[in-house]
């Protein structure tokens, strides 16, 4: 499978990377056919984020968007399948069970483990290698770069959560992944404006991504933004909500022109 297969990859003239590996909605046949009625929508999709980032283009933005869902394989977890958060509800590398709690697969029908590592050659490596190489040339051009995590839940998941998901929950691995004067600024955006309440490394910290790649002291400062979907999106249709969506851009754009100050 060639490259444009997996991902589209937008090169900027910024020091700004937007990776968003849960928008993609595509399931190949050979594994749809396995799928369970209520996996077959793909529901834990990242709906629409590439829409509503692609915007940052316009002020030079790089973006790297996936193809496929992540019921083909999880972009954003580790080829070993480490989990991110021990002791806690999770989806794996290749999920088998939806946000929901039901099952991905029909009964009998789950992926054997030669299959997922066939998975990580087919969709995850050539996604890496890019992510990879992308920072690599920011960070040979600009010195010092922002990788920007651009992720959606719906607000409510009994499985994954407990009650009601912020709107905007920002995460930096604890701090970890960027510089603390970068996670400042963020956090007096947030502070600063009123249509949405926000967390800082709440139940989100970042993923496998932002942890892996973040290296403030070696000039890439990852930061993860997990938006809850109704605050631009109908979360039972999967309908983009043009009018909500303006208005949570106004904020994604002030935050994203922030990493570049």
């Amino acid at each position: 499978m060639a490259p444009m297969d997996i991902f589209e990859l937008h090169r900027g003239t910024a020091p700004l990377l937007i990776s968003v590996p849960h928008d993609g909605t595509a399931v190949p046949d050979d594994i749809a056919t396995r799928l369970t009625d209520s996996a077959r929508r793909v529901p834990d999709t990242d709906w629409h984020v590439a829409r509503l980032y692609a915007f940052a283009r316009e002020f030079g933005a790089s973006m790297i968007v996936p193809r496929h869902s992540r019921y083909a394989i999880d972009l954003n977890r580790s080829e070993d399948d480490v989990s991110l958060y021990p002791g806690q509800n999770t989806t794996g590398l290749c999920p088998i069970v939806q946000f929901s709690g039901e099952p991905v697969y029909r009964e009998g029908m789950a992926p054997t483990e030669d299959e997922v590592h066939a998975r990580v050659d087919r969709y995850w490596r050539p996604y890496h290698q890019a992510l990879r190489g992308e920072i690599e040339r920011m960070k040979a051009e600009h010195g010092r770069i922002v990788l920007w995590e651009g992720h959606s839940i719906r607000g409510e998941v009994p499985f994954l959560f407990e009650g009601r998901l912020p709107d905007l929950n920002l995460g930096t691995a604890n701090g970890a992944s960027c510089s603390p004067e970068l996670q400042a600024r963020l956090e007096n955006i947030l502070a600063g404006q009123g249509e949405y309440d926000f967390v800082v490394n709440g139940r989100f910290k970042g993923g496998y991504i932002t942890r892996y790649y973040g290296d403030p002291d070696g000039g890439v400062d990852a930061v993860q933004l997990e938006i809850s979907q109704r605050i631009y999106m109908d979360e039972d249709s999967f309908g983009y909500d043009e009018h909500k969506a303006a208005q949570a851009q106004q904020v994604i754009r002030a935050l994203l022109l922030a990493t570049l100050a």
